[in-house]
């Protein structure tokens, strides 16, 4: 595996931009169909893809959750202040959290943002509180999230 350099990054071309915004779009289209959106030949386009994630730039791909599954989920952004010495107990805790999609460590009043989904305002006040409890969780500030404008 090659190591990603911030050299790397520099020389990533206008194309493989171009190739990364559209498989952020949809990671399921085919080369073909990239090759043709690229105006590169199918092979370009695959190497292309090879490089970039035998690079790192492209660590993986997700499932993107639609439709009305989607609309029914719940979601909160959850500042999290931890108690230092227990930062990294609290983040192995939070992760065994299968709700918690993502978390980010910030600067700032809090150390840790978690990004929760739930099916329910019931179930997503639970995770909450559970969240509220763990070991080295000193205070915890909620935002539910109303409406998403748009996502990348």
């Amino acid at each position: 595996m090659v190591k990603i350099t911030n050299e790397f990054v520099k020389m990533i071309s206008k194309q493989d931009e171009r190739l990364i915004h559209l498989l952020r779009r949809n990671a399921r289209v085919s080369v073909t169909e990239l090759a043709r959106e690229l105006n590169l030949s199918r092979s370009t386009v695959q190497n292309r893809i090879n490089r970039l994630e035998a690079t790192g730039v492209i660590r993986g791909y997700s499932v993107e959750l639609g439709g009305e599954f989607s609309r029914q989920q719940v979601a909160a952004h959850v500042s999290i202040k931890v108690h230092q010495k227990l930062t990294v107990k609290t983040n192995i805790e939070l992760e065994q959290i299968s709700q918690v999609a993502q978390l980010f460590a910030v600067s700032g009043e809090y150390d840790l943002i978690a990004i929760v989904q739930a099916p329910s305002l019931e179930e997503l006040s639970a995770v909450l509180d559970d969240i509220g409890n763990l070991d080295g969780v000193e205070r915890t500030n909620s935002s539910v999230v109303l409406e998403t404008k748009f996502r990348r």
